[in-house]
């Protein structure tokens, strides 16, 4: 997503609006959580502060298709983040254009989650001898007490 500075740099605007739906394509998807985004809006600006850097500033919204981290399911995670980038060190001698895709990118990554479930029926994961619980459904009288509690004795 190119974004042309001319106006910006010779102060005709003072901020340049960005309202675009993004599209990644499939090659930033790899070696990542998420199977696809969907929905992706970013609505910001780029403008100049008093220090003459150039500031990335809005919110970044959309959906991410991950793996439920219990069903092993597709599910959908909405994520929203907010953006404050300083655009200088992105930006070359003489460039009047910068592409924000990848600084879109990188924002997006940080918002996928370790696991993630959707889930809340856990019956129906269990086999012989063996049952998913919920963290409520731990019991405190559990077998390594008895250790604990000798440990603190010595």
């Amino acid at each position: 997503m190119l974004i042309e500075l001319d106006e910006l740099f010779s102060h005709t605007k003072d901020k340049i609006s960005i309202k675009k739906d993004i599209i990644f394509d499939h090659t930033y998807l790899e070696n990542t959580d998420i199977s696809s985004l969907e929905n992706v809006h970013f609505d910001g600006e780029i403008c100049e502060s008093s220090d003459t850097s150039i500031h990335l500033k809005g919110i970044l919204k959309g959906t991410m298709i991950i793996e439920d981290a219990i069903s092993l399911e597709n599910v959908d995670y909405d994520f929203s983040c907010e953006i404050d980038e300083i655009l200088d060190e992105f930006l070359k001698n003489n460039q009047n254009s910068i592409d924000i895709l990848e600084i879109l990118w990188q924002n997006i990554v940080l918002e996928i989650p370790l696991k993630y479930t959707k889930e809340e029926d856990l019956s129906k994961y269990q086999g012989d001898g063996w049952k998913l619980i919920s963290e409520d459904e731990v019991k405190r009288d559990n077998p390594f007490s008895i250790l604990a509690e000798n440990m603190k004795k010595e």
